[in-house]
């Protein structure tokens, strides 16, 4: 079963896909200044949860792309069902590829979804070509907790920094680190046995199907990683950053 397959299945009872909550991703909201007729571009909107909901609170419009054809499907429905079809529109479709027309939008999101860049320096310098003077961003990114992580999870994920690298990266790209929200261990065990949950609902479900060793061996080795050395070595915040400040 591809990779996309078991995501599908692992989220299909979750709306926020990141170690984050509904009131959390509000004060993103807030502090990328969201007020009424702004536009919002988000790479990697999963089910457009955050577009969502600063459409309702903060009346913003924006555009939402991801790779993934049941998350569209899904996002779709939502902005419908919710009334938001005139100001919300979800594309399907790589995210590094979106054709912007020339349009610079008030604020750009990336919330956990830096690998539709490769990384997050680039991810920095993509959407920096994506808003207009004095707009703010939003990046959700892992970092390091500690500098004694395994080396067999660090390789792994080697694409990670620590904290402060991830600062002097912002800063060398001409950003200053405004605000951030924070994942705590509540956030991440909600996120992470969240998808527990929608693996083990399908195997119950599926007891004969052909792939089913592939959910099976996916779903023990997300728990084995996570409790393993995800939740002690595993750090999560959304970073908003505004243009760096000149002397």
């Amino acid at each position: 079963m591809n990779f996309f397959d078991l995501v599908d299945i692992s989220e299909r009872f979750m709306e926020t896909i990141n170690p984050s909550t509904p009131e959390k991703m509000l004060t993103v909201g807030r502090y990328l200044r969201l007020e009424q007729g702004n536009s919002v571009i988000d790479f990697g909107c999963g089910y457009a949860e955050a577009l969502v909901q600063w459409a309702e609170h903060f009346g913003i419009s924006g555009v939402g792309i991801d790779i993934r054809r049941k998350a569209c499907e899904r996002a779709r429905t939502k902005v419908a069902d919710r009334g938001l079809q005139d100001r919300i529109e979800i594309v399907c479709g790589k995210g590094a590829e979106y054709d912007l027309k020339g349009k610079a939008y008030d604020a750009a999101v990336c919330i956990g979804a830096s690998f539709v860049w490769r990384g997050f320096r680039p991810t920095l310098q993509a959407m920096a070509k994506t808003v207009g003077p004095n707009a703010r961003i939003a990046v959700g990114e892992p970092y390091w907790l500690s500098t004694n992580v395994p080396t067999e999870y660090a390789k792994k994920l080697h694409e990670f920094h620590s904290e402060a690298r991830l600062l002097e990266i912002i800063r060398e790209e001409g950003f200053d680190l405004e605000y951030l929200v924070r994942a705590n261990h509540d956030d991440w065990d909600r996120y992470e046995a969240g998808n527990w949950y929608g693996l083990v609902r399908w195997l119950e479900e599926n007891p004969d199907h052909p792939e089913r060793a592939d959910v099976l061996t996916h779903f023990r080795q997300q728990q084995d990683e996570y409790l393993r050395f995800g939740r002690e070595f595993l750090g999560w915040a959304i970073y908003i950053l505004t243009p760096a400040f000149t002397v």
